[in-house]
């Protein structure tokens, strides 16, 4: 049985058909990319795993249990948003501590594992400063900390690098990819971004209209003309190699 398991899920909003009979598989430690179009149905997916929205039908398993009809506080999933969504009245140290304090860890469990989170996020330095000044980067790395040091089942991401700049957006990328292979992370990863969906997953999934195709295989991702890939690649290599005749040219 698989870490994760979704079958036959499915939601409708009045006569909107949002999620469409959601076929779901993921293994322990590893992250699926989820492409597609904003208005797909991606965010209601992710809300219905994590137990913000009820489906109209189908099962969610996750580590042999039955979660389905489980409150999102009992289910061990975190769910991350664009928004950073920190605490602004708490330091970078307080937000990462949070959820170990509703755990009940000890102080000395809570100073040890913060701080080696801290240095994890290479925020060492910052730990007493307010998210307010913080970039948004760190602020973003801040919310990872969080996220990850009370050892969720699952993460479920929602085009959390959306907001950030270009560069940013490749350092946190990289972050991320360090620390799934440190905390062994399983996750669902969304995004638009055709390049991230196929840096960031192990595995590649696309949605188009409330239904979800998974491709165990990147390669069988990029050869399916319904996704799209093979037209944008060719765009931009055709993007590439006419800067490449004017620089020959000039």
């Amino acid at each position: 049985m698989s870490f994760l398991h979704i079958e036959n899920i499915n939601k409708a909003f009045g006569s909107d058909s949002i999620v469409k009979n959601l076929q779901l598989t993921l293994e322990n430690n590893r992250t699926l990319s989820i492409l597609g179009k904003s208005g797909c149905g991606k965010t209601t997916m992710l809300k219905i795993i994590a137990g913000l929205i009820k489906p109209d039908s189908g099962t969610i398993r996750l580590n042999n249990k039955t979660i389905t009809e489980q409150p999102a506080a009992k289910r061990n999933i975190v769910y991350l948003y664009q928004e950073d969504l920190l605490f602004p009245h708490l330091t970078v140290f307080e937000n990462i501590a949070f959820g170990l304090r509703i755990q009940k860890k000890s102080k000395d469990e809570i100073q040890d594992q913060v701080e080696s989170m801290i240095n994890s996020l290479e925020l060492s330095g910052h730990k007493h400063k307010m998210p307010q000044q913080l970039s948004g980067g760190q602020r973003q790395r801040v919310s990872f900390g969080r996220a990850i040091i009370t050892n969720p089942s699952l993460l479920l991401l929602d085009e959390p690098f959306g907001s950030l700049d270009s560069m940013t957006r490749q350092n946190m990328q990289s972050l991320f990819k360090s620390l799934a292979q440190q905390f062994h992370i399983t996750s669902l990863f969304v995004t638009h971004d055709l390049k991230e969906a196929l840096l960031m997953g192990d595995e590649i999934a696309y949605m188009d209209a409330g239904y979800l195709k998974v491709y165990k295989e990147k390669s069988d991702f990029m050869k399916d003309k319904s996704t799209g890939v093979l037209a944008e690649v060719e765009f931009w290599n055709g993007i590439a190699s006419d800067l490449s005749s004017n620089f020959i040219s000039s």
